[in-house]
């Protein structure tokens, strides 16, 4: 028996959990698949409420699922339609510094890609790192880095998930890249283009980490997103991610002190310019 030494699911039992929580899913939507999935950050849950002939499931009723324990997240998952398209929105992620090994946090992103999924959109909020923006602003995640040690794939692989070895290259597909932009520009909005790093938290980083962020050539910063996208790569679902910059990270503005409450303002402030970003997008993908 292979067990993830690091609190996550033993590797047999991965793939029979994974059809565990997508067969219940598949009865309580009365579908065999879905189109893609969104994952909606803190604040930027609501945009599922706006989902047409919709099915609302708790995440503590789906076999195998984590619960989401942060401020913002209203832990469930609502699958119905969007525009011409059948999507799984999740109300609230599961991150590492929850507690949760990295197979966990990642684990919803694979039980999307059993029920068919082509596609994932995430969202998230983040630090904003670049001093020429402003909260408020949305930024299309053209790449990442994480120099964090662990790695949702690491340990035995499953290969009938994805490679041992995959590519990163285009993590973040292009063709998704350019619909976004176009959409953006027909909305009026100044879409902004960066890189994310990926920060385990829960913590805000440090001033000094900020300038070290900056000097490293990220854009923003967050405790998210980048396990899934390199989920979601190791599975061959393509991938669109977006941050809503909800406060300018510490140290840029002087000593200003951060908090979540911020985040989640910030967040709702944008939300109607955010919802229909992402509607648009999935009408053209």
């Amino acid at each position: 028996m292979i067990k993830n030494f690091f609190g996550g699911f033993i590797l047999e039992d991965l793939l029979k959990k994974l059809e565990e929580s997508a067969d219940y899913i598949k009865q309580r939507i009365n579908r065999n698949k879905i189109d893609g999935g969104l994952v909606l950050g803190s604040g930027l849950g609501e945009m599922a409420d706006s989902l047409s002939d919709s099915t609302i499931i708790d995440y503590k009723d789906i076999p195998n699922f984590p619960v989401s324990t942060v401020p913002g997240h209203k832990g469930r998952l609502v699958v119905g339609k969007l525009g011409n398209k059948i999507v799984a929105c999740m109300q609230g992620r599961f991150h590492y510094y929850e507690g949760y090994s990295m197979d966990k946090v990642v684990f919803p992103i694979q039980v999307m890609k059993k029920l068919s999924a082509e596609f994932v959109i995430l969202t998230n909020a983040a630090g904003c790192v670049n001093k020429d923006w402003k909260p408020g602003d949305l930024m299309l995640i053209t790449d990442h880095i994480k120099l964090s040690w662990d790695n949702p794939m690491r340990g035995p692989n499953e290969d009938k998930l994805g490679l041992r070895f995959f590519d990163m290259s285009h993590a973040y597909d292009s063709r998704f890249l350019n619909i976004a932009k176009e959409e953006a520009k027909n909305l009026g909005i100044n879409l902004r283009e960066g890189v994310y790093m990926f920060l385990s938290g829960p913590s805000f980083e440090t001033p000094a980490e900020i300038r070290a962020v900056r000097t490293l050539g990220a854009d923003a910063v967050g405790m998210s997103t980048v396990p899934e996208v390199i989920a979601a790569s190791h599975c061959n679902l393509k991938v669109l991610g977006i941050s809503c910059l909800t406060n300018m990270a510490a140290g840029v503005l002087g000593d200003v002190e951060l908090n979540h409450e911020e985040v989640l303002e910030t967040g709702l402030k944008v939300k109607k310019v955010f919802s229909q970003l992402i509607r648009n997008v999935v009408e053209k993908i």
